[in-house]
């Protein structure tokens, strides 16, 4: 079983997106018995919250089934957990690294690296764009699949 934990600030836009883009992915390759998948925070303030509307609103438009969540902070049982703990940018790689102990086993991962990119997931909180946002998340979901495939996971 593959194990991934998709992390952002609040968990309530970019991680709880990927984790439902990703769940859907997964599930319409037959492969959802494969994979544990889940989200969480780096930080606390919105912890117990649901995923925030604009996520919500973006996964109905593309047909996408939200997969039920409340907000979470990431702890270090999850560390021994999960395989991936893919960070959404660049501050949440750093507070994952401090978090995590300095990622002894080389678990925490930026999205886009997936996709040959080093640029940060735009976080919709603050640009208000959850397209943009569901964009960058399904190029980092298709190209964490692709790596998958290629190092023969899936």
């Amino acid at each position: 079983m593959i194990k991934v934990l998709f992390i952002c600030h609040g968990n309530i836009c970019r991680s709880t997106l990927a984790e439902s883009v990703f769940t859907h992915m997964v599930s319409s390759l037959g492969l959802a018995d494969q994979f544990l998948i889940d989200s969480a925070a780096t930080s606390t303030e919105e912890i117990g919250n649901p995923p925030h509307r604009g996520t919500v609103n973006k996964l109905r438009e593309v047909g996408i089934p939200l997969v039920p969540h409340r907000a979470r902070q990431i702890t270090w049982a999850d560390y021994d957990r999960f395989d991936y703990i893919i960070g959404m940018d660049t501050a949440n790689i750093r507070n994952l690294n401090r978090m995590l102990k300095g990622d002894p086993e080389g678990k925490i991962y930026k999205f886009l690296t997936f996709a040959g990119s080093g640029r940060d997931i735009a976080d919709p909180w603050y640009t208000g764009n959850f397209d943009e946002t569901y964009r960058d998340v399904l190029e980092g979901c298709e190209g964490f699949l692709d790596y998958l495939r290629e190092n023969g996971m899936i």
